[in-house]
């Protein structure tokens, strides 16, 4: 399993005098390709990575929960009967997974309906911030510590990675069978309504459904998924460019909102269902700005689709050229790039090892990704490093990554 060593359990006694019961662990994740399309109802290539959120807990036998994270140094605490959004910062996700739980009356694992099934709408109300009694009274509450080594705010979907845990861990602490896909449509269910970032459904499922060596390909209407290698003797390079942005403050709200716009003039209920001849035909009676959007998701519907058969050839140079245009069609048409997402991305092309880069993520800063010739990935990252500080005067955090499983759980006791 790829669980944290044994110094986690220690942690835990020392914080709460007793052992815990089950160690989770939930991956971020990077997107090959195929970005900002999953709330279109379209198509998405990700994978699960190995970094990850790690949680040790014990259940408790009334209703509260109680987390300390390990690496903010502090401590946060909820009853499950009475839910209130604070907005306090982390444990919000918590609290959120447990409102869609409770709010639901289902446990996570135990069907796939039980959390609505499809994407909120754009604009969606967020939950009054007492929810008051949970009508259900399925969740246990737990204590449990909380370490990672996701990068918050760089695009690794650090969030989806947190809450896939949490709905593990109400799983494991209940005794209930697990299934990835419903307890992603409530983590994604918890992200749009308590949190208020409205992202399609990609994060959680690649959170939870992730498989070594694999990306995974998900078709975000259906939810059908296939499991699909990279290329031999690459590797994928996480480029974190060391700036930052604040997903629910940024204009990722407003690009969702300008891709229902699109949608609704040319006439098709999501983006998924246009195309290019179609968005040709039509665009002089479009807004300007929801034309580009609107050629953005539809044009890279099309590249992830051509990714996912290039990869089942092999054929990493033919990945690289649609990562590249993937990040200009980013850049140029869904402006969601920066100055150092574009910069990042050409010190990475400018290395003969490199295939392709693009930006990963909702944008706006964070980070881009690589894919290398898997022998050279020394001297690229030296080299790719060294090219980004000339560039733009930041330390950029620049590391190899592998595919890895979804979201896991132990028994402290079977280990």
């Amino acid at each position: 399993m790829n669980i944290r060593p044994e110094p986690l359990v220690a942690r835990f006694f020392e914080h709460f005098g007793r052992p815990p019961e089950h160690v989770v662990c939930s991956p971020g994740r990077v997107n090959l390709i195929g970005e900002h399309t999953d709330y279109n109802n379209g198509f998405v290539l990700p994978m699960a990575i190995d970094r990850a959120v790690w949680l040790a807990a014990a259940g408790r036998d009334e209703g509260r929960v109680r987390v300390h994270s390990l690496d903010r140094r502090e401590s946060a605490e909820f009853v499950l009967t009475d839910l209130r959004r604070e907005n306090a910062g982390w444990i919000e996700y918590f609290k959120g997974v447990a409102w869609c739980l409770s709010a639901e009356g289902t446990p996570a694992g135990n069907g796939p309906d039980f959390c609505g099934g499809t994407p909120d709408e754009p604009n969606a109300p967020a939950p009054a911030a007492r929810m008051g009694p949970s009508p259900s009274p399925a969740l246990r509450g737990f204590d449990a510590v909380l370490t990672g080594d996701v990068p918050i705010g760089a695009g690794l979907s650090s969030s989806a990675a947190l809450e896939m845990a949490a709905a593990r861990l109400f799983a494991a602490l209940g005794d209930r069978p697990w299934d990835p896909v419903p307890a992603a449509l409530v983590c994604q269910k918890a992200e749009n309504r308590w949190v208020g970032v409205n992202c399609g459904i990609m994060d959680q499922l690649a959170c939870g459904c992730g498989r070594a060596g694999h990306a995974l390909r998900i078709d975000c209407r259906s939810l059908e998924m296939e499991h699909v290698p990279l290329p031999a003797d690459t590797a994928v390079v996480v480029l974190d460019t060391a700036t930052r942005r604040g997903l629910a403050d940024s204009a990722y709200n407003e690009r969702r909102r300008q891709c229902h716009t699109a949608a609704e003039q040319l006439g098709v209920p999501p983006l998924r269902d246009a195309d290019l001849a179609q968005l040709e035909r039509l665009a002089d009676t479009l807004d300007a700005t929801a034309c580009r959007r609107a050629r953005h998701v539809i044009s890279e519907n099309a590249r992830t689709l051509e990714a996912v058969d290039v990869m089942r050839r092999g054929n990493a140079a033919a990945l690289g050229v649609l990562m590249n245009h993937s990040h200009a069609s980013l850049r140029d048409d869904y402006e969601v790039s920066s100055p150092e997402l574009d910069a990042m991305a050409a010190c990475a092309r400018a290395h003969p090892a490199c295939f392709g880069a693009r930006m990963t993520g909702a944008g706006f800063g964070g980070c881009a990704i690589a894919l290398i010739d898997a022998a050279a990935a020394k001297p690229f990252t030296a080299a790719t490093a060294a090219a980004y500080r000339r560039e733009t005067g930041l330390d950029p955090a620049i590391y190899v990554t592998r595919p890895s499983a979804g979201t896991e759980a132990a028994r402290v006791a079977d280990r």
